[in-house]
């Protein structure tokens, strides 16, 4: 198979974190490109409002309302899909949290929260989605990962630490994946304009903003490829930000 011959429409996407921002204009462009769509996420109101939208594109649509954090709901979304289509081709791993603050006086609550949605429901979802995969023959795994895990900014030791982590996960998926045609890889954005930063009042929040779908092309191209490929990682950010020379 060619890079030329081959289409993501048929397709089965799961996405997590898929009712806004970055997640959802990703499962815009993966409905455009036909596949059927699966997204979860902690607002139920919110996703359905996306669902709607979704269903504009493609008919195929699935809402599962969960927290990526808790294996329960994690194995209640896959349990939705398989029911829905039997199969999982495409997950890409997009919900996370940020928290953060002095070092000294972070608490364990704000940790665990962001390690938590960052990087447990990685692992978690990831999981689920390679027993599926390895089953059918292959499949792929797009890791939504960030600048700051390779330059952190000051006062954000929690995110810092579980996109460190989503990097260095998504390196064991590729390697462990690799003889059962598993892909797996990372997207790092830089500033974003999703929800979150739109009114935070923080100094970061001021700065240059790519919009999410800036990110979901990028997406699409790593995602777009037969299972031959790796577009192992990808860096994304505004050319003025601050990365390198950034710490």
């Amino acid at each position: 198979m060619t890079t030329d011959s081959f289409s993501l429409r048929g397709k089965v996407a799961a996405i997590t974190g898929g009712g806004s921002g970055i997640g959802f204009a990703i499962a815009q462009k993966l409905g455009q490109a036909g596949c059927k769509l699966a997204i979860c996420g902690r607002n139920a109101e919110k996703l359905e409002r996306a669902a709607e939208r979704l269903r504009e594109i493609t008919p195929d649509v699935c809402v599962v309302p969960g927290d990526v954090s808790r294996e329960p709901d994690v194995l209640r979304f896959v349990e939705q899909i398989d029911q829905a289509w039997g199969r999982v081709d495409l997950l890409v791993n997009n919900a996370g949290a940020f928290d953060g603050g002095p070092f000294e006086s972070l608490t364990l609550a704000a940790w665990d929260h962001v390690l938590g949605a960052c990087l447990t429901g990685t692992f978690l979802c990831s999981r689920e989605a390679f027993q599926r995969m390895k089953t059918a023959g292959g499949g792929r795994i797009l890791n939504i990962g960030s600048i700051s895990a390779q330059r952190p900014r000051e006062g954000a030791a929690p995110y810092a630490a579980a996109k460190f982590g989503v990097w260095g996960l998504t390196q064991a998926i590729a390697l462990d994946g690799r003889p059962y045609g598993i892909v797996c890889s990372c997207l790092h954005p830089g500033n974003v304009q999703v929800e979150r930063r739109q009114a935070s009042g923080l100094a970061a929040d001021e700065e240059l903003m790519m919009s999410p779908e800036v990110i979901a092309n990028t997406a699409f191209a790593m995602l777009n490829l037969p299972l031959d490929i790796n577009f192992l990682e990808a860096i994304v950010l505004p050319s003025s930000q601050a990365y390198l020379g950034r710490g």
